[in-house]
């Protein structure tokens, strides 16, 4: 095919399809509510792709099939994300009915006292959802026990509802199971493990510094201790066999990781060794996801097999511990994988009619130091975060406006994926009419801005990858000739 030259577009020109993306997504999110990620803003996406697309023809005189090569090209390019996400499904399923994540979850709890209660409550929050990949199941589930444990302790619910979505995201910022964490690696080309342990210099200290405040508010409070979590933890003991042995499955991965095995081998092994400790320690709870119809060696396969592809629910007897411990399997991650394709139709329209480089040549005024560059990515993530209202797309369309920039300045792609999570995905809770600010807001029952102060992961986080990028430390240049790092320049 020949190649084709575009002709960029005014940014005034470019901006539209952003424009009409953000009408849509919020009359969609009006409709649709926190459903609307169930196929109305992918609709929203196509739909914004064929005015893209149309302008592009009509303005720029780009041809279809160039627009449909930079499709299929995108979509390709998160191939292997998607395989991901598949075996994410399938290792949420097999660790939570195995009871990795109950034990997890019962041996926290013990943690839970009146005076540390705010940073144990951040603390299992961040375990749990390292453990799973996912803010919204830890708020939906553990973090409404924690709610109502706080407030019986006499705790404001706005700081119970930070220290939650505090930890809450720490999870899914860095968990190699989280959606975003995939999403973010795979949209600027670095490899998962690479870009979960760079952002560790982010996100480390401003965890730690989270946890600090926690600490501290907890000494100048005067609380009771409550049943309640006595009561979850018991519940948890009756239904799943919890013994210290499942720790392995999290040993043996947290090794694997550490060894830089890839991440599909990795998560597979991490699926399937979950997968036998749950024959081994949680046949009766197989047996119940098999249903009534199965009998025999056949019920114990069937429950075996749709632990990993399909929805489960397990009665224990407590509302709240249900629906923690009900899964999704692969199927669950359909509708994570159905928007990400719709979402690269997108960047491909814009990238194949020129409409991104023209927008990103605005922030190139900015770029001129390190510092510069991050603070322009801060800045661009949450300008998403605000317009798109659902922080997939942020992510998505963040990486695609960067990715070049960054490359041209000879930066390594693990930067652009590191500050794209510190501002995005944390953020995106603190919006209110963002997906995550309205799920967690109706979740938790407390009001978006009431949280806000008091999500102090949440808030240091973009302000920490703005301050390391000024410091320069294990930031580095590729050298154009050589390819090799060499560190940056001083701010």
């Amino acid at each position: 095919m020949e190649n084709q030259t575009v002709k960029l577009p005014s940014p005034i020109i470019s901006l539209v399809p952003i424009l009409v993306l953000v009408s849509l997504l919020f009359v969609t999110i009006r409709t649709f509510g926190s459903d609307a990620l169930n196929g109305g803003s992918q609709i929203s996406l196509l739909a914004t792709t064929a005015v893209c697309s149309l302008i592009a023809m009509s303005v720029s005189k780009v041809r279809w099939k160039t627009i449909e090569t930079a499709i299929v090209n995108n979509i390709t390019g998160v191939a292997s994300a998607l395989l991901i996400l598949l075996i994410i499904g399938s290792i949420s399923g097999s660790w939570m009915i195995s009871g990795v994540v109950p034990t997890l979850i019962y041996y926290g709890t013990k943690l839970i006292h009146p005076t540390f209660f705010l940073v144990s409550t951040c603390v299992i929050c961040a375990i749990v959802s390292v453990m799973t990949g996912s803010s919204w199941t830890t708020i939906a589930t553990i973090g409404i026990a924690l709610l109502g444990i706080g407030r019986a302790q006499g705790y404001d619910e706005g700081w119970i509802a930070g220290a939650i979505i505090s930890g809450a995201y720490f999870g899914d910022k860095i968990s190699p199971l989280s959606d975003t964490t995939v999403l973010a690696s795979s949209i600027t080309d670095t490899p998962l493990f690479t870009h979960i342990r760079y952002m560790m210099i982010t996100t480390v200290p401003s965890m730690t510094i989270t946890l600090v405040l926690f600490t501290i508010t907890g000494f100048f409070h005067t609380a009771s201790s409550g049943d309640q979590m006595a009561q979850f933890s018991q519940s948890l003991e009756e239904s799943f066999t919890i013994t210290p042995w499942l720790f392995i499955v999290p040993v043996v991965t947290g090794i694997l990781i550490a060894k830089k095995v890839p991440p599909l081998i990795t998560l597979f092994i991490s699926s399937v060794l979950a997968g036998v400790f749950a024959l081994i320690f949680q046949p009766d709870i197989l047996l119940e996801i098999a249903g009534d119809n199965a009998e025999g060696s056949n019920a114990m396969f069937r429950g075996f097999m749709t632990m990993f592809y399909g929805s489960t629910q397990i009665e224990t007897g407590n509302a709240e511990l249900n629906d923690l411990v009900s899964t999704r399997g692969m199927s669950g991650m359909l509708g994570t994988i159905w928007l990400i394709i719709c979402a690269m139709c997108f960047g491909g329209a814009m990238a194949a009619s020129g409409m991104l480089q023209s927008i990103t040549s605005l922030f190139l005024r900015f770029m001129k130091r390190t510092v510069g560059t991050v603070g322009s990515t801060v800045a661009s993530g949450l300008f998403f975060n605000i317009c798109t209202a659902d922080q997939y797309m942020s992510i998505i369309l963040t990486g695609n406006m960067f990715k070049d920039i960054y490359k041209q300045k000879g930066y390594e792609s693990r930067l652009l994926s590191r500050t794209t999570e510190d501002a995005v995905t944390v953020t995106s809770p603190l919006i209110p009419w963002n997906t995550c600010g309205m799920t967690q807001a109706t979740i938790l029952g407390v009001a978006t801005l009431s949280y806000l102060p008091y999500c102090f992961f949440n808030l240091i986080s973009p302000l920490m990858s703005i301050f390391i990028a000024s410091t320069g430390y294990k930031i580095k240049r590729i050298h154009e000739t050589g390819h090799k790092s060499i560190p940056d320049e001083k701010n």
